[in-house]
């Protein structure tokens, strides 16, 4: 394990993190309408920083594999894609409370974390398996935000 790799993605993931402490759901989120099987508050904490620490393990491995390989960066540069989406929902939906270009943003975020999944596993199976809880993850959430744009028609749904 290379920890200067895993802590500088980490790094990166802990930016993304901060985002949810910047712009927390509050009252407007939770006068909205959810479906029943909305995640728990406290919930989304846990899973986060079981992702984070995954995907982070996951780009170090790749990482590691660097050499002249162009899968590699092509891997890694997918990572940053989806870090970058990641970092960019919580203030589009949350911030800005725009429910209808938050799942646009989930949508492209799902495409970036299955590509990046899958680029991954090419290179190292087990940094694809890292991933999948977080392709999981990032489906169950562009449900649920759905679900609220469905929910809420006109309630700042731009």
């Amino acid at each position: 394990m290379d920890f200067a790799l895993f802590f500088t993605f980490l790094a990166a993931c802990g930016a993304a993190a901060a985002t949810g402490a910047m712009f927390q759901p509050g009252d407007w989120y939770k006068g909205l309408s959810k479906p029943w099987w909305t995640p728990k508050d406290w919930m989304f904490p846990v899973a986060w920083t079981i992702l984070y620490i995954c995907i982070a393990v996951a780009a170090m491995r790749v990482a590691m594999q660097a050499g002249f390989d162009p899968l590699v960066g092509q891997g890694l540069a997918l990572w940053a894609v989806q870090i970058a989406l990641n970092t960019l929902w919580t203030p589009v939906f949350f911030g800005l409370r725009r429910i209808r270009a938050g799942l646009v943003v989930l949508g492209l975020l799902w495409l970036a974390v299955a590509a990046t999944l899958l680029v991954f596993w090419r290179i190292d199976p087990l940094a694809g398996w890292l991933f999948a809880p977080y392709l999981l993850w990032v489906t169950i959430a562009g449900a649920l935000n759905a679900s609220v744009w469905l929910r809420n028609p006109g309630v700042a749904a731009g």
